[in-house]
């Protein structure tokens, strides 16, 4: 016989192996592997003596008993989350210390005042931020949060979707006076392209497409300065020394204020998604989910900026 929270985690992951309709996109939500997956199944039907699925490579079918179990199944994940959601109420009490590592670009706009704000709401609760570009390895590090913008290469680790960060193609009023606009991406090939570098992705090949077309190309520009920082790359752009195409959150009030222009719209093909990053674990700590929760927020609440 299983102990009895092991049978609650086993069923839960049933439940969401059905939800999903396979086991390796049931262990991509859960941030295991599928051999992790099948082995904890393997358990569970052998714990009860019966069998639950019906396994092919192309589909997954209930068992009479895996139907009826199923929506017992169900029943205990949604009195966990009620559970959960009852101790929520009570998160003023929240102590303890959340270690986090934030993109240099989001951790400036956004989310040292978000979390701040967190902080004042839980005088208990220390966070400890810290803003870097690289990829950092949670586990090893220690860092119990992280909010990472491009690819997830770790597939031992749990991500929430948070936005989608669309990048853009921008000059300042002045280098156009100086400069004949561009008006296709070859165009761009004439011009003096800043580049920001950052993480391993920092490349001189621009991600670019044509208008309405969901393919993407890469266009090797030409500049005489690149920068890890993007701050050091929007102030030389504002000065009329280049052209850049950078996240569109960083120079959003730039082109409101009329500082920057956008130039070639619909041309730049580069869109990064932004998750919320935490390492496996079967109970997420609530101090960690409610960080999350608000964050996500915080980001919607300024979505136009992305």
């Amino acid at each position: 016989m299983l102990p009895t929270h092991e049978y609650a985690n086993d069923l839960i992951l049933f439940a969401l192996i059905v939800d999903c309709g396979s086991f390796s996109k049931a262990a991509e939500t859960a941030g295991i592997t599928s051999s992790v997956v099948s082995k904890r199944i393997g358990r569970l039907e052998k714990s009860l003596g019966a069998r639950l699925l019906y396994r092919t490579t192309r589909s997954l079918t209930l068992t009479e008993n895996g139907q009826s179990l199923y929506h017992q199944a169900k029943e205990i994940g949604a009195q966990i989350q009620q559970a959960l959601n009852v101790v929520s109420e009570k998160s003023d009490e929240l102590t303890g210390v959340i270690r986090m590592s934030v993109p240099t670009i989001s951790g400036e706009l956004l989310l040292s005042e978000s979390v701040a704000e967190f902080c004042a709401r839980h005088p208990n609760l220390k966070v400890e931020m810290r803003l870097e570009n690289r990829f950092v390895d949670l586990v090893n590090e220690g860092i119990d949060l992280a909010i990472r913008t491009g690819t997830l290469p770790d597939s031992s680790l749990i991500a929430r979707p948070i936005l989608d960060s669309r990048w853009v193609i921008v000059c300042s009023p002045g280098y156009l006076q100086q400069h004949p606009e561009p008006h296709s991406a070859d165009d761009l090939l004439q011009h003096n392209c800043l580049t920001y570098t950052y993480q391993e992705s920092g490349t001189d090949n621009w991600l670019m497409k044509q208008p309405g077309s969901s393919k993407i190309y890469e266009l090797q520009v030409n500049g005489n300065l690149s920068a890890n920082n993007a701050r050091a790359i929007r102030k030389a752009v504002i000065g009329g020394y280049g052209i850049a195409m950078v996240p569109r959150c960083m120079v959003y009030e730039d082109l409101q204020d009329g500082k920057l222009v956008e130039i070639l719209a619909g041309h730049c093909g580069k869109v990064l998604g932004i998750y919320a990053v935490y390492p496996y674990t079967r109970n997420l700590p609530l101090k960690t989910r409610l960080l999350i929760e608000h964050i996500i927020a915080s980001y919607q609440s300024i979505s136009h900026y992305f």
